[in-house]
């Protein structure tokens, strides 16, 4: 696909280097020369410097026959701009664009080809906020992940010496959850990859990706690990866009406390949040935390726009007594630094961010995509159509399905049906199928999987 990023910022970049990997045609466009230079010289792709809304930079970009356009630039004005101006004076068939303010999001009569012609929003702040609520709501887990509309979850967890499962075989899972099913897609043991097979048995410390219906979720994390008590006690750090969300959505239910710096921020955070205490003070105040009960404090995530603040916040709280600890961390390198030895859970939004934005660059009907492993791996979620004589997949057992090595089946919804993959488990026509793969660079070997054949068209 021929596609013109806008936007050489963190999540331009990461997307750029997604994409270019996998050997898609690739302009960026950015005011900074320093920043396009430095993206040249790592990926083989093209960039023109100027403001990305100016329709001749688009031109000169090849806007007149690009597949996509992905505005990802700082500005939510900038983005709206040039999806409109790739529209009326290109037609660019396909427009994504970030766009942050809430005010603009409350009106979705704002985005559609009679007025700002963008097909796909991007709101990094909802997907964080959305990440963050489903890791509180599932305590020992490292990612929540949703499929099919969030009946089915793909969810990572680190095996503990003790649950029930370590030191059995795979095979024994089911026998354990009794009558609930689960499938192991993935094993991570020591940072390296480990196909599982029926008989490989789950050791203390393996990060596990395991498929189940939602409503089996916590059943799976109690054969991995020790049991947790739920969250109840909830401190954010932050009060912009993601901390008065999270804090908004999840008042009603939990004790929420927000901590922000800035004046202005408290007084507007006060005002709309009901069952919310907003506090004035930095979150790396250790005497504040004190005062505040941070030891019976079961997570404290930090979401403010400094990953350095973040970081140190979280790292504070945890040695003070926090329960779990979080933060938003932007820079990769951070997030590989201290994950699991500092902080149990570093949330990356350029993953969340990159996950949504594949989901509309992969061929076939691909209808979700979630980016792992920092963009090694992937979860996707695709839609079998055709026949026998058509597909490649429908109307065929698992088993005699040839998936590229590392990629496996876990799970398929057949309407209103969560159906845990099996050997010779038959795939229907407009079965949504749930496929995990270790190695991302194998993606476009499932996608021939599930095109269909032209007859069938």
């Amino acid at each position: 696909m021929k596609i013109i990023i806008l936007g050489a910022g963190q999540v331009g970049t990461s997307v750029a280097h997604n994409l270019a990997s996998e050997a898609n045609d690739i302009t960026v466009i950015d005011q900074n020369g320093e920043l396009l230079r430095d993206l040249a010289d790592r990926l083989d792709i093209r960039t023109v410097q100027g403001l990305a809304s100016h329709p001749g930079v688009l031109a000169q970009a090849g806007a007149d026959d690009a597949d996509m356009l992905i505005a990802v630039t700082n500005s939510d004005e900038v983005n709206m701009v040039a999806c409109q101006a790739a529209w009326t004076l290109f037609h660019t068939p396909r427009k994504i664009a970030r766009v942050r303010a809430p005010e603009y999001l409350k009106h979705p009569a704002l985005f559609s080809q009679g007025a700002l012609p963008i097909d796909v929003l991007i709101s990094p702040e909802q997907l964080v906020t959305d990440y963050i609520m489903r890791l509180i709501e599932h305590p020992g887990a490292l990612q929540v992940l949703d499929f099919a509309g969030g009946r089915v979850r793909l969810v990572a967890v680190r095996a503990f010496y003790g649950g029930p499962l370590v030191g059995h075989e795979i095979r024994d899972l089911n026998e354990w959850l009794k009558g609930g099913e689960a499938r192991i897609a993935a094993i991570y043991r020591k940072g390296r990859a480990i196909e599982p097979q029926g008989n490989t048995v789950i050791e203390a410390d393996d990060e596990v990706f395991f498929l189940a219906a939602a409503q089996n979720i916590q059943a799976v994390l109690k054969t991995l690990r020790r049991s947790e008590k739920p969250f109840r006690r909830l401190i954010f750090a932050g009060g912009g866009n993601i901390g008065r969300r999270l804090a908004q959505a999840l008042e009603d239910n939990f004790r929420v406390k927000l901590i922000e710096r800035d004046s202005e921020r408290v007084e507007s955070a006060a005002e709309s949040l009901r069952n919310t205490i907003v506090l004035h003070g930095d979150a790396a105040d250790e005497n504040l935390l004190l005062e505040e009960n941070i030891e019976e404090t079961d997570v404290f995530c930090a979401v403010t726009n400094d990953d350095e603040a973040n970081i140190l916040s979280a790292m504070l709280a945890k040695r003070l007594g926090a329960r779990k600890v979080m933060a938003l961390i932007n820079r990769a390198a951070y997030v590989d630094l201290v994950q699991s030895d500092v902080i149990d859970i570093a949330i990356s939004p350029q993953h969340a961010t990159i996950g949504s934005l594949l989901t509309h660059v992969r061929r076939g009907d691909v209808v979700v995509v979630h980016s792992l492993r920092r963009g090694a791996a992937e979860a996707i979620e695709a839609v079998a159509h055709g026949d026998r004589k058509t597909s490649r997949v429908v109307g065929r057992a698992i088993e005699d399905i040839k998936l590229p090595k590392g990629t496996n089946i876990g799970a398929i919804v057949r309407g209103d049906e969560v159906i845990i993959a099996h050997h010779d488990t038959v795939i229907e026509s407009e079965d949504h199928v749930i496929l995990f793969l270790m190695d991302k660079r194998r993606i476009h070997e499932v996608e021939r999987l599930f095109a269909v054949d032209i007859t069938f068209l």
